[in-house]
């Protein structure tokens, strides 16, 4: 019977939440990694039963987690086994190291932020993990300060695609309020040497040749807060969508603005409309329906909350510009929590689903595309990450 599984990274622990194709009644299951803030967690779509983990803790580090079995059991990929349950502090594993070598081509040591000071390019923590959509050995890592990292080996080592800071403008990045995470990865499903990135706050890049050379996709945005509104880079992204049928139009929630591209990103158009607010940080789009988008307007950038305390997601099903509320099973007053860039999900579902989590704890699905909505769960750890596996 088809089913699916949401994984849930929270500040506190993963949880991976299992139902049947009706999507009613659920199965909770976790915290695993108790008290390590989860980042992200997703699943290989070459595999269901592969699952990557980013678990890090500002005391021990940047550790990588990895379930062959669907969530049941993990290990650290590249530590021996037995070798974590013997050390404390959790061994870190998974090394990342930034190539500064020559053959990279423009190695790159600092970043220079808008006041003209240099800071150093150190490695933090991993914000994304998206696996290949054909090999579940391979699993490419954003990761903070801004960088693209590959594995083909199941995350038992892993190397700098370092094309992309070795853009020209990569000095100029600059980290957007939460740092200067690489927080988006769309594999293309057409062209296997095509990927999109989004980093804040430096904007949208592209390759077509595989993470060897990129190219800065920002043309028609507009940025009021920094030096040059229409700058090539500096622009505070916060998510970016693609519907895989469709792999040369995105949707862009940026720190203002609801954007469209009908070009792979070469040019951008506003398709905020009559949304009550178009800041945000999530965007996602129906699993059968490429022109069916969802958002969740937050009241500013200073104040994180929905507007008037009443949690809304917003849909459109004309691609944008016109969008209508979706309030049904949703608080409709005092609520003020926020939700995250990574923390909404689509299932493939015949009826799709949709799910999102919020930093209160909750995690919302609707088994009907957005018309009807109720908690799987409502007193979780802040959740950081949602993402869906849909088995059948």
């Amino acid at each position: 019977m088809s089913g699916v599984r949401v994984l849930v990274g929270t500040k506190k622990g993963a949880f991976v939440l299992s139902a049947d194709g009706k999507r009613k009644n659920w199965t909770v299951d976790g915290p695993f990694f108790a008290g390590w803030e989860i980042y992200h967690m997703k699943g290989s779509p070459a595999d269901p039963n592969r699952i990557y983990v980013s678990q890090t803790s500002g005391w021990f580090g940047q550790l990588v987690q990895r379930s062959d079995d669907g969530g049941k059991t993990w290990f650290q990929p590249g530590v021996a086994p037995g070798e974590e349950a013997q050390s404390w502090p959790p061994k870190p594993s998974n090394r990342f190291a930034y190539d500064t070598s020559a053959e990279s081509g423009r190695p790159l040591t600092t970043h220079q932020w808008y006041d003209g000071t240099q800071h150093p390019w150190e490695f933090k923590r991993v914000w994304h993990m998206e696996p290949s959509l054909t090999d579940p050995n391979t699993v490419y890592a954003g990761v903070e300060d801004a960088a693209l990292f590959k594995s083909t080996d199941g995350g038992e080592s892993w190397h700098e695609l370092a094309g992309l800071r070795g853009h020209g403008t990569g000095p100029q990045w600059q980290p957007g309020a939460g740092g200067m995470g690489l927080h988006t990865i769309i594999l293309d499903p057409s062209n296997s040497d095509r990927m999109y990135i989004a980093i804040s706050a430096a904007g949208a890049f592209r390759t077509d040749d595989g993470g060897q050379s990129w190219k800065a996709i920002n043309r028609g945005l507009r940025s009021p807060y920094i030096p040059d509104p229409n700058a090539e880079i500096g622009h505070c992204v916060h998510h970016v969508a693609m519907h895989p049928q469709r792999p040369g139009v995105l949707f862009m929630q940026k720190h203002w603005d609801i954007m469209r591209s009908d070009d792979a990103g070469e040019n951008w158009r506003e398709v905020s409309g009559n949304l009550p607010t178009d800041f945000g940080f999530v965007i996602d789009v129906h699993a059968h329906e490429p022109e069916t988008l969802y958002v969740v307007p937050i009241k500013s950038d200073s104040e994180h909350f929905p507007l008037d305390g009443k949690l809304r997601v917003y849909r459109s099903r004309s691609g944008g510009q016109e969008w209508e509320p979706l309030a049904k099973g949703l608080p409709e007053k005092d609520c003020y929590v926020n939700v995250l860039r990574d923390a909404m999900a689509v299932d493939r579902l015949d009826d799709c689903g949709v799910y999102f989590g919020t930093t209160g704890g909750q995690v919302y699905a609707s088994p009907d595309g957005g018309d009807t909505w109720s908690p799987i769960v409502s007193n979780l750890p802040a959740v950081y990450s949602v993402e869906v596996q849909t088995l059948k």
